[in-house]
């Protein structure tokens, strides 16, 4: 779809909601076409501060694509999703222990696009928000496939922690209409085709109580927090609650399948915050349904892979040779 083309049918996303009498006035836009990008280096051309939905009552929801400028033709798209255990970060941070913009220029020196997309924290809105949120992400990328130089049919998702939960939901429920959300573009699908997680939640009805490092979470930090909401991630995620069913439906490990796409899952032994068990139990999951998968054991390293930033560059290789490998022409 052309960017004309684009600007004139996103108006009509929304139904008429004009009144006997009135003049013709367009309907609010649900996304904006993606602009010119800006060249930011030999290696990426970057289109910034996209806004790939609004939702009444929230903060419009943008994105930033990091386009390889070597590309020779369309190219493989990776969603990168930040972590921040579902309460803080955006699409711009990466880990304390990565480079700046290294996922996103590894990806581009590989020959492949990437997205990194914001979305509604906990307290913006509850379960399945986040999810409605990167669905849209993943339609309006498909929406503009073509202006971006991008394969609609080679999607895939990288996150770590929070973000990690996200992309493998994202990878898993490619087909359940019931999660499909009414945000952003309509019209295309929302799977993916690799999902790449770091050290993510993948039960939160078995999640361990957070051990909060002592000043982690000063008072200026939490003074937006409602009074009486628990400061655990997954009970913000689900609205404060602990009830086990809401916690179940905002797993992944309850939405594995035969047929979803391939894992890559590379953890810490020494992840203080979400245990490597974590990994284990989304693997065992996998293997049960006959998902191809495999699961990269991190010695010493902490979240965020703090104890072994020695091995970060191996790290990081491994993810963007995994998308290579899974997204390469048929």
């Amino acid at each position: 779809m052309s960017v004309n083309a684009a600007t004139e049918a996103y108006e009509t996303e929304r139904p008429d909601t004009t009144r006997p009498g009135d003049k013709d006035v367009p309907s609010f836009p649900v996304y904006d076409p993606p602009g010119v990008p800006e060249d930011v280096s030999d290696i990426s051309a970057v289109h910034r501060e996209v806004t790939y939905a609004r939702a009444i009552g929230f903060r419009p929801l943008k994105m930033d694509i990091w386009l390889p400028r070597q590309a020779t033709g369309p190219a493989p798209l990776v969603v990168w999703v930040h972590g921040g255990a579902f309460q803080l970060g955006d699409r711009r941070e990466l880990p304390p222990t990565f480079a700046p913009d290294s996922v996103f220029r590894l990806l581009n020196e590989a020959g492949l696009a990437c997205a990194s997309a914001d979305y509604r924290h906990s307290l913006e809105a509850p379960f399945p928000a986040q999810l409605h949120d990167l669905k849209a992400a993943v339609r309006y990328l498909r929406e503009f496939a073509a202006d971006l130089g991008v394969d609609p049919e080679r999607f895939g998702a990288w996150g770590e922690s929070a973000g990690g939960h996200l992309v493998a939901l994202l990878g898993l429920t490619g087909n359940r209409e019931d999660l499909h959300g009414g945000l952003g573009a309509q019209g295309n699908p929302s799977g993916v085709s690799a999902v790449v997680d770091f050290y993510g939640v993948s039960s939160l009805v078995d999640i361990p109580p957070l051990n909060t490092p002592a000043g982690l979470f000063p008072p200026a930090l939490t003074a937006a927090v409602p009074a009486g909401m628990p400061m655990q991630p997954e009970y913000m995620l689900v609205g404060g609650s602990d009830d086990p069913a809401l916690l179940a439906a905002a797993s992944p490990v309850s939405y594995v399948a035969a047929g979803a796409p391939p894992f890559l899952l590379i953890h810490g032994d020494s992840d203080g915050l979400v245990p490597h068990s974590q990994t284990d139990l989304l693997a065992a999951a996998l293997a049960d349904a006959g998902v191809e998968h495999r699961v990269v054991t991190i010695q010493g390293g902490d979240h965020c892979f703090f104890g072994a930033e020695d091995q970060l560059d191996a790290i990081l290789a491994a993810a963007v040779g995994f998308f290579s490998d899974k997204l390469a022409r048929p």
